[in-house]
This record gives C-alpha cells, sequence and structure tokens, in this order.
C-alpha cells in the first residue's frame, strides 16, 4: 500500500486523483486550507486523513505542519491545488500577483522542502499539475502563466537534484479540463461554459497514475494532455 499526500483535493482533478486511489486501497493524506475544509474532505473521502495548512500563506506551512502528525514515509506528494485571475498586464494588481505566485509557486515549493525527508525514504515521486499555460502563456494570463513556468523550473530544478536520492518527478500540463476553474475562467473571459467541450478530470487523473505506476527505473519527466474527440 502506496502513501500521497495531495493538494487540491476537494475538487477537479484533485478530487479524481484521490477518489481512484482511495479505491485501489492505499493512504491518502489530503491538504485542507481550514478545519472546516478538512472535516469536508475527511467526510466525502472516507478514510482518508488531513493535514490542514493555507498554501495562500506558505511562510506559515512549516509551522502549520510542525503542529500535526504526517507520514514517516512519503511515496508520492501530489500538488494539484492551484488559483487563477485572468487581466491584463497593465490590469493586474501586486495582491493579484503575491496571491497567485504564493498558491502556485512558493507553496508547492515550501511544501516540497518540508516533506523530502519522508519522500527520500520512501524513494518518492512528486507530482505537479501544471498547464498548457506554464508553456505559453497568451494575452490576459500573465500571472497564471508566470506561476506555472516558475513551477516548471521548480520541477525540473528538483529533478536534477534528487535524482540521486531515487526520486522521480513529473509534471503534466493539462489543456482546459472541465472543472470549477475552467468555469470561473470562462466567465472571465465572458464565454459561455461548456464542460463536455473539455478534457475531464478524471483523464488528468489517469495520466497522473499511469506517471505514477511506471516501473522502477523509469520516469515520466513531462507529460502534456489535449482535449481530443
Amino acid at each position: 500500500m502506496a502513501t500521497h499526500l495531495i493538494t487540491g483535493a476537494g475538487s477537479g482533478i484533485g478530487a479524481a486523483v484521490t477518489r481512484r486511489l482511495l479505491e485501489r486501497g492505499d493512504e491518502l493524506w489530503l491538504l485542507a486550507r481550514d478545519a472546516g475544509r478538512a472535516r469536508e474532505l475527511r467526510e466525502r473521502f472516507e478514510g482518508a486523513r488531513t493535514v490542514v495548512g493555507d498554501l495562500g500563506e506558505p511562510g506559515r506551512l512549516s509551522w502549520a505542519l510542525g503542529q500535526q502528525g504526517l507520514p514517516g514515509e512519503l511515496d508520492s506528494l501530489q500538488h494539484v491545488a492551484g488559483v487563477v485571475e485572468l487581466g491584463g498586464v497593465g490590469e493586474l494588481s501586486t495582491k493579484v500577483w503575491n496571491h497567485t505566485l504564493a498558491a502556485n509557486l512558493v507553496a508547492p515549493a515550501e511544501l516540497t522542502r518540508l516533506l523530502l525527508p519522508q519522500l527520500r525514504l520512501a524513494r518518492g515521486h512528486v507530482l505537479f499539475v501544471n498547464s498548457g499555460a506554464g508553456l505559453h502563456a497568451g494575452a490576459q494570463w500573465s500571472a497564471y502563466g508566470a506561476s506555472k513556468h516558475g513551477l516548471k523550473a521548480l520541477a525540473d530544478a528538483l529533478r536534477a537534484e534528487e535524482g540521486g536520492n531515487g526520486l522521480r518527478v513529473t509534471t503534466v500540463y493539462p489543456g482546459r479540463t472541465a472543472t470549477p476553474m475552467q468555469e470561473k475562467v470562462h466567465r472571465q473571459e465572458g464565454k459561455e461554459y461548456d464542460p463536455d467541450r473539455w478534457i475531464s478530470p478524471d483523464a488528468i487523473a489517469t495520466a497522473l497514475i499511469t506517471a505514477l505506476d511506471m516501473p522502477r527505473g523509469s520516469e515520466v519527466t513531462d507529460l502534456t494532455v489535449r482535449p481530443g474527440a
């Protein structure tokens, strides 16, 4: 039985991969932003454990995790949570920039740092759910795209640093996926949202689990998933 810690388990891709891993009997630890959210996650995903920590305040994660029990070893750390705010460079405030970078980039870096001892013990796997915007950012996507470009750099550097310790590092770049975040993006774009047009969260969960289940001695480093027929 493998042990995983997952962020963003409350909806979308995070909920899909959490459900799939629970169904196969793995041990799940779910990061929640507060005690109320943690209770909701435990009720929704029976058998899962929770850890409370706010990704919007990465500077407090060390203290928060230090007050709670954590697994002794981690087979995977899965960074699925993220935030998005669209807007032109001439419009976005420093508040939006700081919040986006904190949640999408600084918090994953800090959470990874804090859990590296457990990951090294298990010769574990760090998986980052990035975005097509992490490879190319168009108009209105500067803050989100910058955070995701930075997330790619974080993953690449981590792979180079920790490969000798047996860690594997995978980045998945989903195209538009039918999640609550995508619904928000459509509202910001002023477009009608039709979830049937986009990738299902379960398809991205399949990509994550495929990378996770590669035999030892092999590693999926980067995987792009796009909407298709």
